[in-house]
């Protein structure tokens, strides 16, 4: 257990507090810094990895993105949602020994952090913008939250100029 305190993270050692330097760039906390996370877009086939779970084989990116290390090591299973789909499916993720960086693997046709494929995304808000109502099929709600990430995101590619 610990506590940010005036730059110094305390930490309660077996009841003795003990106190450390915050580290200025994970947060305060000090150890292992999470440092850089990439995502991997590769051609894969969600029934398949649904199918197979933690048996499917994962092709291992022959060098790291960031550092072009040749040494990367299995760094365990991420569970992601996607549409289509009643239970959590299981995506693969490395870790580069050399820089730390995390490295995920993602189904391509599909944004970061996205469920639903990048085409529904679209679709759905071409006819939004064209026809000025949301068409039938995802919830409103989640349309609502596609519009609203595109104009964030546009407005900070573009600015609010």
């Amino acid at each position: 257990m610990g506590l940010l305190l005036g730059g110094f993270f305390i930490w309660k050692n077996k009841g003795a507090p003990v106190a450390r330097p915050a580290h200025p760039t994970n947060g305060g906390l000090w150890g292992p810094q999470q440092t850089d996370k990439m995502i991997l877009s590769v051609h894969v086939k969600l029934n398949e990895i649904y199918a197979q779970g933690r048996h499917y084989h994962w092709t291992k990116p022959e060098r790291c993105p960031r550092c072009h290390s040749g040494r990367l090591w299995g760094h365990g299973f991420v569970a992601a949602c996607f549409d289509g789909f009643c239970r959590q499916l299981l995506l693969r993720r490395f870790r580069c020994p050399d820089c730390c960086c995390i490295i995920r693997m993602k189904p391509s046709g599909y944004f970061a952090r996205f469920q639903a494929t990048i085409d529904t995304i679209r679709g759905c808000l071409h006819a939004r913008l064209s026809l000025a109502k949301w068409p039938k099929g995802p919830a409103t709600s989640r349309q609502r939250h596609w519009l609203a990430a595109l104009k964030r995101k546009s407005l900070a590619f573009f600015g609010a100029g």
